[in-house]
């Protein structure tokens, strides 16, 4: 695929396109029907599928320090529209210069001179140009003046996960996806994703106390705004990602635990990953963790031994769920 930021990057010989626009964090289910409705239109035309998104989040910019949790990083993103069939991407930097642009502005100077676009593809809701102002109705229209054929696609629903209250459907959204995450909801935010939701950055050092307790961990430093699960244990994975790419490679299961060790009086809150039945050098390794499911909150135990007891226990439970045996 091929990946560019800011439009003056756009190769010169791109020909016309089929684009797709939006923040797309996550990539979920809504998402990836939205992008295959694209990459479908794409195909039948013989043009190359372009997804035109954004950095930063548009909300930082207009509303500064109302940054969003971000659900999937850059290259994690990249990586899952391809595999989507997206045949390039255009990361736009979003200014409060390029906030100012009007719709008619955006259609013209964007999607037509730069991008060249013969057809464009968004969800119904979408909006864009100055304060919001353009939507599906108005880029329709302008659309028509340019020989710009535009698409609104529906928005997916999807069944909650069973709970007291009897979950009912709900339409999916980053929104609601980093509500469960918060939570450390992890069934109803991977039933969302398609996938489990994973924390993408590179293994620091840490204090090495799991290690000194027999559970050696790979301490995992994530980039600011990142969606962390809720404190707690997890089960799941680890997964190893190529340090110029970023794709993902091997995955290993882990035992993860998220906050700040508060059996030790620990202040920073942490992401650790305990692979099973693994014995390697991980420090400096670009990597993924995946959360499967929220074993048992955080919790501070009056001593060591109470502490390793957990410990086996949640090691024991995260074989069960992701199917390793010792």
């Amino acid at each position: 695929m091929l990946r560019w930021r800011g439009l003056d990057a756009t190769p010169a010989d791109l020909g016309r396109t089929v684009v797709t626009i939006g923040m797309y964090d996550g990539v979920h289910r809504g998402h990836q029907e939205l992008i295959g409705t694209a990459v479908a239109r794409a195909r039948a035309a013989g043009r190359p599928a372009l997804l035109l998104t954004f950095d930063p989040h548009p909300s930082e910019v207009v509303r500064p320090g109302s940054h969003p949790a971000i659900l999937t990083a850059a290259d994690r993103k990249a990586e899952l529209v391809a595999a989507l069939g997206v045949d390039a991407m255009c990361v736009l930097p979003f200014t409060q210069e390029f906030s100012r642009l009007g719709p008619g502005e955006f259609t013209h100077t964007v999607l037509v001179e730069h991008l060249h676009a013969a057809r464009v593809v968004v969800g119904r809701n979408f909006t864009y140009g100055h304060k919001a102002a353009g939507t599906v109705e108005t880029l329709t229209a302008e659309g028509r003046r340019f020989g710009l054929g535009v698409e609104g696609v529906d928005l997916a629903s999807v069944a909650q996960a069973p709970d007291p209250a009897g979950g009912g459907d709900v339409t999916i959204s980053s929104t609601y996806i980093r509500a469960c995450v918060a939570a450390g909801d992890m069934t109803s935010a991977a039933l969302a994703l398609g996938r489990p939701h994973r924390v993408d950055g590179i293994v620091v050092r840490g204090d090495r106390r799991g290690r000194e307790l027999g559970y050696p961990t790979a301490n995992v430093e994530s980039p600011a705004h990142t969606a962390v699960p809720a404190d707690g244990v997890y089960a799941g994975h680890l997964v190893l990602r190529d340090h110029q790419t970023g794709a993902s490679g091997a995955r290993h299961p882990a035992a993860i635990s998220v906050g700040s060790n508060p059996t030790f009086s620990g202040a920073r809150r942490t992401v650790e990953a305990h692979l099973l039945d693994f014995d390697g050098d991980l420090y400096g390794e670009h990597v993924g963790v995946e959360f499967a499911e929220r074993l048992r909150p955080m919790t501070a135990f009056t001593g060591v031994p109470d502490l390793l007891l957990a410990m086996a226990d949640d090691v024991a439970r995260t074989r069960d769920i992701v199917g390793v045996r010792p």
